[in-house]
């Protein structure tokens, strides 16, 4: 009897604890159910009205917001002011929290609302001082720039006013515990200085340049220079003579991806099926969610543009108006100079020149960081700029590296977009282009008259001595810039015999060009490859134009494989590395997601590299090596030639790099693909991620990052597709890709990555992925009729 209850009791007991843990995983099921509820309700309140009537105060009269079926919006206005109001407003209401955080990089205050994880970041952009520079600039532009501004400026603050009083924010605000602060016009101008700096000027590679000099023998260290400094003697004596620690003062500088670029050409009536020019534009940054541009109409009985802006801009930055269509790739030219400057033993603001001891600007900032006690931070400025080799530190050297740079001073980019946005024809374009200083950047342009035309715009130094190859003394004025290269004498062509112009960072000028731009190009093969297609003996239609975009022909490799599978030691290879050997030898050099090939070929040349370097050049300094992709490729060809080079005889010969970098590079195929080479694809390893900022921390990524899709091209093909070596998930590329057709000027075609909408619940969020990778585009018209049969938002004027 006892064992019979004592049975029951067990019974009793287990069916007890299942009932309470069915109990238990019912209410954590229900909590979680109910929290997903109220996640999305905040999600769902958090989404931009896009239909119906709006009050809202700081317009005159109705605006009309249409937004197309790639959420577009299409803004009509009576006047500028209400336009430019609705223009900030509308971006607002996709793109907030994307404009914050740009502001907020450019300023050097993000660790306000990230934490410490920034510090060092804020201290660069702190000492750099973008943001003073934008301050500086507010007072050199127009009224008319100002009240764009202004204005623009207002209609941000009213959508800010809004939502926080509501209760939407954009969801990343939420997480992050913060709401953002009023705009203002310096903001926008902040942003525009930040993407002069994204593009580049090349102090990276004069600071790289200076550590080969202190580290390795001249010779070794030269054969990694684009070319023979000018005034070498002096430069290099003065370099050895006043060393800098650039390992410890710039290993972890933040520089620019080193493949920021773009693709763009027009071609003339006489090659094209209308009779009329096509222009065609993709510009290559940083890929993620939302996409670094917004598309935009702004329609007023003075104008109508359509094109895209980097979100916090008032404007239209390239696009097209019923007249014109325009597009850019950046020059590259040498705009920035590193000056090494001596220092007073006894006080560290003072620093020689002309055999005086100047005092140096110091600038005493507060950096807040979340959740962390504030930290001082102290910015030296002499005659050249910011002294940015102590940003991270404060152990002032005997020597230091300022940084003199076009973006540091006033500039008036958004006044040239304004004026450009209402040119109809190129002389007016031309003569907008006067107010564009920084970044240098080359202009096509096309017109209904028939009219093709480029020009390479910015200011760009002239030097008294030296060619910005390497750090230049700083005590002396023999090596001061002596104004810019004259307007009249930029790099310009109208209407060529040959029917196009395109350029994709390539060398723009002959050497019998009278002034110096830069050593540092881009590599040739995407302007090579455009070139070769548009040479063709056709009539080129707007389809013509896409497919070339999407063109995934491989120059490199066609150069590069015959030279180096020839050098391969295949006695010992094992059967993956001669499969992987036949795979190369029969490849069409299409870098095809599908294809194994591109893998093979791409980590091969990543490998060669490795090879080369690796053991000697210390790893985060090869973060400042500039042009490192042209300088591997010319070691090669001149080797194939005959000609000796110091790095490949002590790597074993060229057969020997060519040999174990091949191994190297199948291994790493077979550790993430297997060992059957038929099985290897490029776009399995290869894989597009629009990376939200918020996406890198779990579980965030998943809410926040659109799908992963593989995806064809690399970095020197046409197709633009950088990727992260570790990863190889593609981050860099054309998040705009546009053709206009100047025989229906109100259309243009366009694919903006991954969507409109910085919004996650959007359907605009990232629907534009498939085309981005297969190649689709929606068009956008400046036609009413096309445009009005979508949901309609009017702002209307409050009190």
């Amino acid at each position: 009897m006892e064992k019979g209850l004592e049975r029951e009791y067990r019974i009793s007991r287990g069916t007890i604890w299942k009932r309470g843990l069915i109990i238990g995983l019912s209410v954590i099921i229900i909590l979680l159910l109910i929290a997903s509820s109220v996640a999305v309700y905040i999600l769902q309140r958090s989404l931009p009205d896009i239909k119906g009537e709006k009050v809202v105060t700081g317009i005159s009269g109705p605006v009309s917001v249409h937004r197309d079926q790639a959420g577009v919006p299409h803004l009509e206005a009576a006047n500028l002011k209400d336009l430019y109001f609705a223009q900030g407003y509308v971006t607002a209401q996709d793109r907030l929290f994307q404009m914050d955080l740009s502001r907020r990089l450019a300023s050097g205050r993000l660790s306000e609302v990230v934490g410490k994880a920034t510090v060092d970041r804020d201290r660069f952009f702190r000492t750099l001082g973008l943001r003073r520079a934008a301050e500086s600039s507010l007072d050199a532009y127009s009224s008319e720039a100002r009240n764009v501004l202004d204005w623009y400026a207002a209609g941000v603050n009213a959508f800010i006013s809004e939502a926080t009083k509501k209760n939407t924010l954009p969801p990343e605000f939420i997480l992050l515990g913060y709401k953002p602060e009023k705009w203002n016009p310096v903001d926008s101008l902040a942003i525009a200085k930040y993407m002069a700096f994204d593009l580049g000027g090349h102090w990276n590679g004069q600071a790289f340049r200076q550590y080969l000099l202190q580290k390795f023998p001249e010779e070794k260290a030269l054969e990694l220079f684009p070319a023979d400094p000018e005034n070498g003697g002096e430069v290099l004596s003065a370099i050895k003579q006043n060393p800098v620690d650039i390992e410890k003062s710039l290993a972890d500088a933040v520089v620019p991806p080193p493949f920021n670029g773009s693709n763009n050409w027009v071609v003339s009536g006489q090659k094209t099926e209308s009779g009329l020019p096509l222009l065609a534009n993709d510009p290559h940054l940083g890929l993620g969610t939302p996409s670094i541009w917004y598309e935009t109409h702004l329609k007023n009985r003075d104008l109508n543009v359509s094109g895209v802006i980097f979100a916090g801009i008032p404007g239209i930055i390239v696009g097209h108006n019923e007249k014109i269509a325009w597009g850019v790739t950046n020059v590259g030219p040498d705009v920035q100079d590193l000056y090494i400057e001596k220092r007073n033993p006894t006080d560290p603001s003072l620093f020689l020149y002309e055999g005086e001891w100047e005092k140096a600007e110091v600038i005493k900032e507060t950096i807040k960081v979340k959740d962390e006690a504030d930290i001082d931070h102290e910015v030296m400025i002499t005659r050249h700029g910011p002294i940015i080799s102590e940003y991270a530190h404060y152990n002032q050297e005997e020597t230091a590296l300022a940084l003199k740079w076009t973006a540091l001073e006033p500039s008036t980019e958004l006044e040239a977009v304004i004026r450009m946005n209402h040119a109809e024809n190129w002389p007016e374009f031309k003569e907008a282009l006067t107010y564009f200083h920084t970044p240098a950047q080359n202009f096509v342009f096309a017109s209904v008259n028939g009219d093709i035309a480029y020009r390479a715009n910015g200011l760009i130094p002239i030097r008294k001595k030296g060619d910005s190859m390497v750090p230049v003394p700083g005590w002396t004025d023999e090596y001061e810039w002596e104004g810019f290269i004259p307007w009249h004498e930029l790099p310009t062509v109208v209407n060529p015999d040959k029917g196009f112009i395109a350029t994709a960072n390539n060398k723009i000028i002959g050497d019998e060009y009278p002034y110096h731009i830069t050593h540092t190009w881009a590599q040739p093969y995407r302007y090579e490859r455009i070139d070769q297609r548009l040479s063709r003996a056709r009539e080129f239609s707007a389809d013509d134009m896409k497919d070339l975009q999407m063109d995934q022909y491989n120059l490199q490799a066609e150069e590069m494989i015959p030279l180096l599978l020839k050098r391969l030691a295949r006695e010992d290879f094992n059967k993956v590395e001669n499969d992987a050997f036949a795979l190369l030898a029969r490849w069409n050099y299409e870098d095809s997601k599908d294809q194994g090939a591109p893998l093979i070929f791409h980590f091969w040349m990543a490998e060669i590299s490795n090879v080369l370097f690796k053991g000697q050049i210390n790893s985060k300094m090869m973060n400042l090596f500039d042009g490192r992709g042209q300088v591997v490729d010319e070691l090669i060809r001149k080797d194939s030639r005959g000609e000796p080079s110091i790095w490949i005889h002590e790597a074993g010969g060229l057969n020997e790099v060519a040999t174990e970098a091949f191994r190297r590079a199948v291994k790493e195929c077979s550790a993430l693909q297997g060992d059957n080479v038929n099985d290897w694809r490029w776009g399995k390893y290869h894989s597009l991620l629009l990376e939200h900022p918020l996406g890198s921390v779990k579980p965030f990524n998943l809410l926040f990052n659109p799908k992963l899709a593989e995806v064809g091209g690399s970095r020197v093909t046409v197709m633009a597709a950088g990727w992260n070596n570790k990863t190889g998930k593609v981050n860099h590329g054309a998040a705009w890709r546009t053709v206009v057709d100047m025989a229906v000027p109100t259309e243009s075609h366009n694919v903006v990555g991954p969507g409109q909408s910085g919004h996650v619940l959007s359907n605009w969020y990232d629907d534009q992925i498939d085309d981005w990778v297969e190649g689709g585009y929606h068009t956008t018209s400046l036609k009413k009729e096309d445009y009005q049969t979508s949901d309609e938002l009017i702002l209307v004027p409050g009190e």
